[in-house]
């Protein structure tokens, strides 16, 4: 491999600039996502006298009669409710808001007494989202996680190309961390190798957020529409979908028929024996429908479906199957990110952000030890760090991939041309 020292030089200088920009963020990106991990236990440790109640031996009130206690402790429209699965938790009704995101209401379902509302944006754990995705900074702040993301990806794999052991190179600082080298190579080593360790979960966490951002997550949504490879109609919504309230064999002999109770709906609910949460979406319209649906473990389980709010007859049934590959993968990737999967997913990302928060940290370190002394600049080029054509065509791909990096790279190669030019004009003038 051939080496181009200036190229070798310029790359490596932002590899250091940009790796320095990025710590701060992706440092609170770790703290932050790694606090939204306990997310549940930390709610339910703060809403725990309106999340939960003191289970007795009398029998459940009916559903009827707990949404008649939630509808007269708000002003606002009841749109759906939670089904309860333990026998100390409150029932779970969705209060919409002026948001997109619903407010829930917890009523006793023993009593029928409200519980509480808990305001999603109010939440602790909604303002610890918010700091980890839009930095408190809303749009403007998305667009910065989605610049210093695109830029980690892209020194993340280009760090492995170029570090990747080539012929009379050991594994020492690759593979394996040099204890007894001194300070500066243990640094080093505990940054690299770990990162090295890290990349592919770090990979399929950044994979899981970026869907999340403006720009890249709009590139991708407008994809999967084109590719009608997203979710099927009516899989979020039941517009265009009515319900029959008259009956009789014709029009001399039609009769308007009542509404099924909400009870006599959950019971519909149950019958499909759906696994996971089981939410229920009220009509809002004499010809609106009841909306079933669930939130489980493996996506494959996740059904929707549409029933006639005076029948209970199904009107439009779909299944997991029937989404599109580009959201199922979508899914797959986020649930992953946030540590859906289970136990096994849920400490996988805890070891992940502590261990990338030691490599981050040892980076800096690093890059102190190493830097020229009593001046902010870039340490030496390592004989290791070698570039080629392969690897620029490589970025510039990663260019059009990222539009926010591609962006980025157009800006640092204009300016440092301008600077170029600046100096050599300088350096003429003054001879």
């Amino acid at each position: 491999m051939t080496k181009n020292n200036v190229l070798n030089q310029w790359l490596w200088k932002w590899h250091i600039i940009a790796g320095l920009l990025t710590l701060p963020f992706m440092l609170l990106l770790a703290l932050t996502g790694t606090l939204y991990l306990f997310k549940d236990n930390i709610n339910n440790q703060i809403y725990q006298d309106t999340k939960f109640v003191t289970s007795t031996n009398l029998n459940k009130l009916s559903l009827s009669k707990q949404l008649v206690a939630a509808q007269g402790a708000t002003q606002a429209e009841i749109v759906g409710l939670t089904l309860p699965k333990l026998a100390d938790e409150a029932t779970v009704f969705k209060v919409a808001t002026e948001g997109w995101m619903n407010n829930d209401l917890y009523v006793d379902p023993y009593t029928a007494k409200v519980k509480g509302v808990i305001e999603q944006d109010q939440t602790l754990m909604h303002s610890v989202s918010t700091l980890h995705g839009e930095l408190l900074l809303g749009k403007a702040g998305t667009t910065v996680v989605e610049l210093v993301a695109s830029w980690f990806i892209v020194l993340i794999l280009t760090g492995l190309y170029v570090w990747w052991p080539k012929k009379n190179n050991g594994l020492g600082g690759f593979l394996t961390i040099r204890f007894s080298r001194g300070k500066r190579i243990l640094f080093r080593d505990l940054h690299s190798v770990t990162g090295f360790w890290l990349s592919i979960f770090i990979f399929i966490i950044l994979a899981g957020g970026m869907p999340w951002t403006d720009i890249f997550g709009g590139q991708f949504h407008w994809l999967q529409n084109q590719t009608n490879t997203g979710y099927p109609q009516h899989w979020t919504n039941s517009k265009g979908l009515n319900s029959n309230n008259l009956s009789g064999s014709n029009n001399s002999n039609v009769n308007t028929i009542s509404p099924l109770s909400l009870d006599e709906v959950a019971n519909i609910a149950q019958s499909y024996k759906l696994e996971g949460d089981i939410s229920i979406k009220l009509p809002q319209s004499a010809e609106g429908v009841y909306t079933i649906s669930n939130s489980s473990l493996w996506l494959r389980d996740q059904h929707v479906i549409h029933i006639d709010q005076y029948s209970g007859s199904p009107i439009k049934s779909l299944k997991w199957e029937q989404v599109g590959i580009m959201m199922d993968l979508r899914q797959v990737f986020m649930r992953l990110h946030q540590g859906e999967y289970g136990l096994v997913n849920w400490s996988v990302l805890l070891a992940v952000a502590l261990f990338f928060i030691m490599s981050t940290v040892s980076g800096a370190i690093s890059y102190f030890m190493r830097k020229p002394k009593g001046q902010w600049g870039i340490p030496k080029v390592p004989e290791r760090f070698s570039v080629d054509k392969v690897l620029v065509v490589f970025i510039l791909l990663l260019g059009i991939v990222f539009p926010l990096f591609g962006a980025s790279l157009l800006l640092i190669w204009g300016w440092e041309r301008v600077s170029s030019f600046k100096a050599k004009r300088q350096l003429n003038l003054g001879n």
